[in-house]
């Protein structure tokens, strides 16, 4: 059977809000946490790739996760990014998570090195005896040129601490034994819900968190709902990840700022494709309500 997290069944992965200046706007990432919070988010995957982790420095990256954990809203959980292509590098920003009361981690595949599955095997055993806090796999093979399918991530739930994935290859979303199943993408949230998943790590919940927590309460409208919000999956990911998120919420009024380069802040165009999909849904309206 499927293992189960206490870390709540929608779990966003929240961006970081930069200031003016580039830096990490602290007072921004916590109203944006406890609005959130107040609709729909029950935690939160800090310092994950919608939170730009990977042109984070380790003071930010650790700064970040510690000031989650110290203003986080009452019952939510927290959920550090410590995954890095560099096993010595994943197992200190793990360690620096646990010593700063994190309730669980997220370790994404390592990228770019594309490691054989007995290097998976050490690098995930090495991450595991660094923490006492469970350890949620994140497998995303678009982004890290390596796919761990169903029969690695089974071995992997061998190793104790290993107790969850974050499935973003949707060719392969199924019940793992000893893994609890979280979506990796919004698209496929239903659907994790419906063989049991534990729930989803979701970006779409920045801005539609009280429906995609209606898709919980209410799992016959669940695939209305779904259908209804498939135009905001596909308009925050018009181009690369958080751009259009940052836009949506910045119309929204919440002040989270630009993106740090490679990312670039999005286009007239694209704004007005966020703009457009917010009317739609009657967003604005209430815009940071």
């Amino acid at each position: 059977m499927p293992a189960m997290l206490d870390l709540g069944t929608i779990l966003t992965a929240i961006v970081t809000p930069f200031g003016a200046d580039g830096r990490v706007n602290e007072d921004s990432f916590v109203a944006l946490m406890h609005h959130l919070a107040a609709h729909g988010s029950e935690g939160f995957v800090v310092c994950g790739t919608t939170g730009e982790a990977a042109t984070l420095n380790d003071e930010e990256h650790l700064g970040l996760i510690d000031l989650a954990v110290r203003e986080r809203p009452a019952g939510v959980s927290i959920v550090a990014g410590t995954g890095s292509n560099d096993t010595a590098h994943a197992v200190k920003l793990t360690e620096r998570s646990t010593e700063l009361g994190v309730d669980a981690t997220l370790s994404v595949t390592p990228y770019y090195n594309r490691p054989s599955p007995l290097g998976l095997l050490r690098h995930y055993e090495a991450v595991a005896a660094a923490t006492d806090r469970p350890i949620l796999l994140y497998n995303i093979p678009t982004r890290t040129g390596t796919n761990m399918p169903p029969a690695l991530l089974a071995q992997l739930a061998q190793i104790d601490g290993i107790e969850g994935v974050k499935q973003a290859n949707a060719a392969e979303l199924q019940p793992i034994d000893g893994l609890a199943l979280y979506a990796g993408d919004d698209g496929t949230f239903a659907r994790t819900l419906d063989m049991g998943g534990a729930g989803g790590i979701l970006v779409a919940s920045h801005i539609v968190g009280d429906q995609m927590r209606e898709m919980v309460l209410n799992p016959e409208r669940r695939a209305e709902i779904d259908a209804s919000l498939r135009d905001v999956y596909e308009t925050l990911f018009l181009t690369a990840s958080p751009t259009c998120t940052k836009a949506a919420l910045n119309l929204l009024g919440h002040d989270v700022g630009g993106l740090r380069l490679p990312l670039v802040e999005a286009t007239g165009e694209e704004v007005a494709q966020v703009r457009a999909m917010l009317e739609r849904h009657g967003l604005l309206a209430g815009a940071a309500a």
